[in-house]
């Protein structure tokens, strides 16, 4: 990787990929495009000295063509995205998520490049219980940000079908936390608000009756995962990244209450989302064989490691992103 384009790059997963492509590549060139509607700055200069460039547009708004003539990248990443569950406008959702999607691919085609974008565990919706989700369960999402992605995904197949040599790797994240995510605001992880409000002295609030079992997945595994979508050994195709295990809320309480030495009580309140997914868990088998990858890190390990980076940052002794 000589020359490397982020799309997303200063927001959560993007910035902690980018701080990762960095470290491993030092002489590589990296440009991030960003229209910082929940990137920041601040993911991209704390405790580390980003060397690219930035081009802070709406990634829809370029000519891709005219804007990387002189730049040519080797790999794409592709991070950026409306993320936001809630969201009820659903053409603007399709729009910002599948068109310039569309452009990415048509660009990595012509030009050969190698293409890893960022779908997600949304895709699979609420039909599957009580066992890991395997990448043929997927294709009937909950809501419209599941349904982009899968548009997306529908989108890569075809052209795998009709370029069978070219790159392109999805990799369907299931609920990432970690360092860095404190831009999403709302959207932020479960693990995140609720360390926030524990560290605040305020009971945890979960939905009743805290048993909804999700496969929490710590972003440098993510990092990791979707690294390894671009190697030589890597297979074109879409691959889950999760740890394939699962976390009930009662437990990233307990996890939390140990990485903080608190001890809250969780208040329940009725969740008041229909489309929300109250069971992931990934089936790693394809991404194991595809991607040569299996995550590091178990979950209640990362959760006590991430409360603890929150409880510093809190006091003062670490930067205002949040990083371990």
């Amino acid at each position: 990787m000589q020359r490397i384009l982020v799309t997303g790059g200063a927001g959560f997963i993007g910035s902690n990929l980018v701080r990762q492509l960095q470290t491993d590549h030092p002489d590589a060139r990296i440009l991030i495009i960003d229209d910082m509607r929940v990137g920041t700055f601040a993911n991209l200069s704390s405790e580390w000295n980003y060397r690219g460039n930035v081009l802070a547009r709406p990634l829809g708004e370029l000519d891709l063509f005219e804007e990387l003539a002189g730049f040519g990248p080797d790999v794409i990443f592709h991070e950026a995205s409306i993320t936001d569950t809630t969201v009820d406008d659903e053409a603007k959702m399709i729009r910002d998520n599948v068109e310039p999607f569309e452009v990415l691919l048509e660009y990595a085609v012509e030009t050969g490049c190698k293409l890893v974008w960022a779908s997600s565990g949304a895709t699979y919706g609420n039909d599957v219980k009580a066992r890991p989700f395997q990448i043929k369960d997927a294709g009937r999402p909950a809501n419209v940000y599941g349904f982009s992605k899968w548009v997306m995904e529908n989108l890569h197949r075809e052209v795998r079908a009709h370029e069978p040599d070219a790159h392109v790797v999805a990799v369907r994240y299931f609920n990432v936390f970690g360092p860095g995510e404190a831009c999403k605001g709302k959207m932020a992880s479960m693990i995140y608000q609720l360390a926030q409000q524990m560290l605040s002295g305020k009971p945890p609030r979960i939905f009743h009756d805290g048993d909804q079992a999700r496969d929490h997945v710590y972003v440098q595994d993510v990092v990791e995962a979707t690294i390894a979508g671009a190697g030589d050994r890597a297979q074109s195709g879409v691959y889950n990244v999760g740890t394939g295990e699962t976390t009930t809320f009662n437990q990233i309480v307990a996890s939390l209450n140990e990485a903080l030495g608190t001890s809250c009580e969780p208040d329940y309140f009725d969740n008041p989302y229909p489309f929300y997914q109250d069971y992931t868990c990934a089936d790693l088998t394809e991404t194991q064989q595809g991607l040569n990858w299996s995550p590091r890190y178990a979950t209640h390990d990362a959760i006590v490691e991430y409360g603890r980076c929150l409880a510093a940052t809190r006091s003062g002794a670490r930067s205002p992103s949040g990083r371990g």
